[in-house]
């Protein structure tokens, strides 16, 4: 049992002074010797006082609002803990251009890519019931929006959130780091993974490549990438891409290969149009449903209201017995 105001509970004294003072009469007598002993009358008198003294500590326990403590279930559920790290460099805020996969005309072509991402992503989270979901957003460095939590109103408040201005840049690298901190000192539910939205790449240095490798091995951090492609881009997919002589790798395929060394699972994407974002996004929906042990939060019960029924029946009691009074000296 705990109190939201437990200071309040220094009142309860007060409670005694139905105890203390007299009750008053309505007649009065000059010699009380000639009242004759009434046992019952004096035992219906305490009754009344302690029922008095209860009413009393029951509006004091409620206005110091006592509850129960918040509980914490471990559940067997299906889902994933899933950190999501969204591109914010300017090019995100170009719309799609180009047609379906099919070749037809897509009727969502004039959408955004940021905002195809937040409809989208936003969909997702809502079809998940026992995820995790964390936030982290990069361009020139990371942003840190949401840590993991079984807080679905508060996902989708955060990816509704990342609309807004950005700047030219796209560090992935500082994105996957940041990425890989939200799961430091989570405890590991059996099933964790990053999913990775950019419509673009950069290059990443050896030294933050090696930490990258290393903590999502640690972790066991599956990576899925869905890279937003234009339409008639150069494709990760391309193995038979040859560079110039003496020119590196393109960024994309380049953080590609980089991806493909990793020890722990790896899948890549690629959306054209919101069509192929969504089908993307519906695959890793399906690979990331499998069974993990989550705790949940079961709130406290709160006993206010309790106290101030217990202690209105307790008034209504005194009122009835101070009608039946008044009732009594009209006879």
């Amino acid at each position: 049992m705990a109190f939201s105001h437990p200071w309040l509970l220094w009142l309860l004294p007060l409670a005694l002074l139905p105890l203390v003072f007299q009750r008053a009469h309505s007649k009065s007598y000059s010699w009380l010797d000639m009242l004759p002993a009434d046992p019952l009358s004096d035992l219906i008198g305490l009754i009344l006082k302690i029922l008095a003294v209860l009413i009393l500590t029951f509006i004091v326990l409620g206005i110091s609002a006592p509850h129960s403590n918040q509980q914490l279930v471990e559940r067997i559920g299906v889902g994933a803990q899933i950190a999501l790290v969204l591109d914010r460099s300017a090019s995100m805020d170009d719309p799609f251009s180009g047609t379906s996969a099919s070749g037809s005309t897509d009727s969502t072509i004039g959408e955004t890519k940021s905002a195809a991402a937040s409809r989208l992503i936003t969909k997702f989270v809502q079809s998940r019931q026992n995820d995790m979901l964390g936030m982290i957003t990069f361009s020139n460095s990371a942003m840190y929006v949401l840590p993991l939590t079984e807080n679905k109103e508060a996902a989708i408040a955060a990816v509704r959130a990342t609309a807004g201005n950005a700047l030219f840049q796209t560090n992935i690298g500082s994105g996957l780091t940041s990425a890989a901190g939200l799961f430091d000192k989570v405890p590991d539910s059996g099933s964790r993974a990053v999913l990775l939205l950019s419509d673009g790449a950069g290059r990443i240095d050896a030294n933050t490549q090696q930490k990258i490798k290393d903590w999502y091995d640690r972790m066991h951090l599956s990576l899925y990438w869905i890279v937003l492609k234009q339409p008639g881009g150069l494709s990760i997919f391309n193995e038979n891409y040859v560079p110039q002589e003496d020119q590196p790798l393109p960024p994309e395929i380049e953080l590609h290969e980089f991806f493909k060394t990793f020890k722990t699972p790896f899948n890549a994407y690629e959306a054209e149009n919101p069509k192929t974002l969504q089908l993307a996004i519906d695959d890793i929906n399906r690979k990331e449903k499998k069974p993990i042990k989550y705790m949940e939060k079961i709130p406290g019960k709160d006993f206010s209201n309790i106290c101030f029924m217990i202690a209105a029946i307790m008034i209504a009691l005194l009122l009835g017995v101070k009608y039946l009074e008044v009732k009594t000296w009209k006879s």
